[in-house]
């Protein structure tokens, strides 16, 4: 669909997703337009205003408030694509109130972006920012799927405000934009059903929960040991081509769960990292057993019931839609990881 440069809006540019995606399509001669939060905060336009040094007259910078309506029409003027990103992700022990943290910015955002996309006649593709975390609530939900293999065809009915809000947050808002695309015919929506994003930042000042999750590890809270916990990952990257495959493939429809087959737990993270970088003590060399976990996991802000539908599951990932309809070749999870740990070390240098 967008095979020629056309003019695009990515919200939420200045993210750990964002970035990478304004990058991608600079690359590829599109002209984007994206929003930030403020443009007065330096730090975190910086990237952004690099990107616009190294391709001039290509991108454009818009404030918009996800919260205020009608934010997104000026920027979204002229544009054919439109890829919304901008939403936040925090890991459970970050979010102190769950409505007004994640859901009302998920939800309210969406109506908001949606808004102006219905009143910009020359949209034609509106390509979603989602998570898989749309498609189940808690690992345990996987397990009564059918060959307890993750698929696009499910819908997270288990989470809830209370519990697991980001996850609630994020189903909430893809079923409202699905409303709204199946309301009308002028536009086509494509979602994409995203693992937990991982591999090098161009945003040192992003708040990404992604990032945060990794943090802990290479700063030695899991020195003692690695509890058994893993997940569904994508290199940040991939994630980026397959928001463009979305937008560009005219034939790109539904949902696509980006995501490698197989899940990694903590333990293979620390052991892919110490092969480059043995001498690091603060990487674990263990995986812990589970009973300490279930032990001293309240402590750490992990609920009883979170450690139950979580601990130990392991499942696999069917992302045969977005290896075949959007020509997604998936970066082995090592290159992923070392790449993510390279940018990490030379961020922290630099501060």
């Amino acid at each position: 669909m967008i095979g020629v440069p056309v003019e695009v809006l990515v919200t939420g540019g200045s993210g750990f997703v964002g970035c990478h995606l304004v990058k991608r399509l600079l690359e590829r001669g599109h002209r984007v337009r994206t929003t930030v939060r403020s443009t007065a905060d330096a730090r975190k336009v910086a990237p952004l205003e690099s990107l616009r040094e190294r391709f001039p007259g290509q991108l454009d910078l818009f404030e918009a408030d996800l919260l205020a309506d009608g934010a997104f029409d000026e920027a979204m003027e002229g544009c054919e694509v439109v890829f919304h990103v901008a939403s936040p992700f925090l890991m459970p022990e970050k979010i102190k109130d769950g409505r007004r943290d994640v859901v009302e910015p998920a939800l309210a955002g969406t109506r908001n972006v949606v808004g102006s996309v219905e009143r910009t006649p020359g949209v034609r593709r509106f390509v979603f920012t989602s998570t898989v975390g749309a498609v189940f609530g808690d690992y345990a939900d996987v397990l009564e799927m059918e060959g307890q293999v993750l698929r696009e065809r499910y819908v997270n009915t288990t989470s809830t405000v209370e519990n697991n809000p980001y996850h609630y947050a994020k189903t909430v808002a893809e079923l409202a934009a699905w409303e709204a695309a199946k309301a009308q015919d002028r536009w086509r929506m494509v979602a994409v059903n995203a693992g937990l994003v991982l591999g090098p930042s161009l945003t040192p000042a992003s708040q990404s929960g992604s990032l945060f999750l990794l943090d802990e590890l290479f700063k030695g809270y899991f020195c003692y040991g690695a509890p058994d916990f893993s997940f569904t990952t994508v290199d940040v990257r991939d994630l980026a081509d397959a928001h463009i495959a979305a937008a560009e493939r005219p034939d790109a429809q539904g949902r696509y769960i980006v995501a490698a087959e197989r899940m990694t737990s903590f333990h293979e993270m620390a052991r892919i990292i110490r092969g480059r970088y043995p001498g690091n003590l603060r990487l674990p060399r263990t995986r812990l057993p589970h009973w300490p976990v279930r032990l001293l996991g309240p402590a750490f802000g992990l609920s009883q019931d979170y450690i139950r539908k979580h601990l130990g599951i392991r499942f696999e990932v069917d992302n045969g839609r977005s290896v075949s309809e959007l020509g997604i070749r998936y970066r082995p999870v090592a290159e992923t990881l070392l790449d993510h740990y390279a940018a990490w070390r030379a961020q922290r240098a630099s501060r």
